[in-house]
Parts: structure tokens; sequence; C-alpha cells
């Protein structure tokens, strides 16, 4: 029987177009960055990331859900040290995407994954911090930005409040660990937990917005070492960079967190 027929699920994985990749660098670790229509805010995480010399710890894996804008030029990706980009061609959001670069990564036999959102909200700075704890053996490392050490600025009120009074405390509840920054995407997965059959992540119910919460709970629940890292984290002034919609996308994360907290995207044995 081959590999996938062993399975105790029917995989999944969205279809996707590698646009183009370099070799890989005798690296163990990859950073995922999820974008569509990000404009100059994906060439500002760029150039930072560019700076502190990232490509050094980490291929950079840039997945995109289908950008217009002319953000994606290839000649400045590659100068900016980017290691490969795809194309989302599945429907699905979020969680599709991130699910094309994880098979990416899968195939390419990435040990460790780091995530970062590509609205340049999220300081890079501490990706080689969360490559050395998953180096010490931790397989999901969360960035916080409201633990201490961590910093929020311009956070909308409402969103500080749903997070702190809502979504973290329902996932600690439902996980067993204590979580308090859980939507956001910036974090690092060690293969080990993210491949895990009894994770299967690989399953078409992950295409908007499930898998981060689902994550969030799924792996203290399955006993994986879960760990917060401090974050800095800056909404600019103004208007809010976000594929989110004010209230029924909003709504809509509420549906999945409740989904994901009372185990309605458990795999279950056949």
């Amino acid at each position: 029987m081959t590999e996938q027929q062993n399975r105790k699920y029917q995989e999944y994985v969205p279809d996707y177009e590698i646009i183009f990749a370099g070799y890989k660098k005798n690296r163990d670790y990859c950073l995922v960055i999820p974008v569509i229509n990000e404009g100059e805010r994906i060439h500002s995480l760029l150039n930072r990331m560019n700076e502190l010399q990232i490509h050094s710890y980490a291929d950079i894996i840039i997945v995109d859900g289908g950008t217009t804008d002319g953000s994606l030029d290839l000649d400045y990706l590659k100068s900016c040290n980017v290691h490969a980009l795809l194309l989302k061609t599945s429907p699905g959001k979020l969680s599709a995407q991130l699910l094309c670069a994880y098979d990416y990564a899968r195939k390419f036999k990435y040990q460790g994954i780091v995530t970062i959102d590509g609205n340049n909200k999220d300081s890079p700075e501490p990706i080689p911090d969360f490559i050395n704890k998953l180096k010490e053996g931790y397989d999901f490392v969360q960035a916080s930005r409201f633990i201490t050490g961590g910093t929020a600025v311009n956070t909308p009120l409402s969103r500080d409040l749903a997070i702190r009074l809502i979504h973290a405390p329902v996932l600690s509840i439902a996980s067993g660990f204590h979580w308090t920054d859980t939507t956001q995407g910036f974090r690092a997965y060690s293969a080990k937990f993210l491949f895990d059959e009894h994770v299967a992540i690989f399953r078409e119910v992950f295409s908007c917005y499930e898998l981060l919460a689902y994550l969030s709970y799924i792996g203290p629940r399955l006993g994986f070492k879960c760990i917060e890292m401090p974050s800095k984290r800056i909404y600019p002034q103004g208007q809010v960079p976000t594929k989110i919609s004010s209230i029924r996308g909003n709504m809509e994360l509420l549906k999945v967190l409740f989904k994901a907290a009372f185990g309605k995207y458990n795999q279950e044995d056949k």
C-alpha cells in the first residue's frame, strides 16, 4: 500500500502553481508569507527582512492568493532573496493558501515552518528566536503582543477586546494551554506537529480562516510542546489593513472559533 492509502483520511491539497523556485539552500527551515494585493506593505516587509538577513535563517516562500496590484514583480522578489513564489489556483482564502505552502514545505522536507502575514503589521525581528525555539524542541511557537516583552500599537479596540475576552479565553479553555493572542498569524511549527496524521491539516474543510484556530486547539490537546513568544504588532493609523470585513467577517471568525473549540474540525479515525 502507498503512504497515502495508509492514511486515515482522504488527503486534500489545493491546486497551486510554482511560479519560480530557487534551490533549497540546505536549510531545515522555511518562512511562509501569504499575500493578496498587499501593495507596498509586502515590499516594506521584504525590505525589513532583507536588512535582517532572514534568508540566512530560512528559505522565504510567498504564497499568493491572486494578486492583481503588480506588487509581486519577480525581479524584485528575487532581489529580496525570496526563495519561491507559489500561486493558489483553487478556491478558498487564507487556509487554502497556507495548505499550498505547507504542501511545498512537506515535499522539500523542511523540518520547521514559520508563518508571518504579508501586510507588514508584524515586526520580523523575532523570526530567528522562533527558529531557535523549534531547535530546542518546541512544536508550536505563537507570537503574542500581549505577554511581557510584547507590544501592541494602534490595535482597534473592538479587536483587542474580542481577542482578550473571547477568542483567547475560549481556545485556552478548550485546548488546555494558556493562549493570549490566538488570532495572530505570526507563528512557527515543527514538521512533526504540522504533518502529523492525527492533526491532518490536508483536508478540504480548511479553506478560509479555520486552520489557525484549529491548530491552536489541537496542538496542546495532542500533547505537542507549545509556547508563546513576545512580538510587536503595529496597526497603521487610519485604515486598518485586513481581509476580514467588519461585521460579517468577524461573525464568521466567531463561528470558526466555536467549531474549533468544540472539536468540529477534529480528524476522526476511520
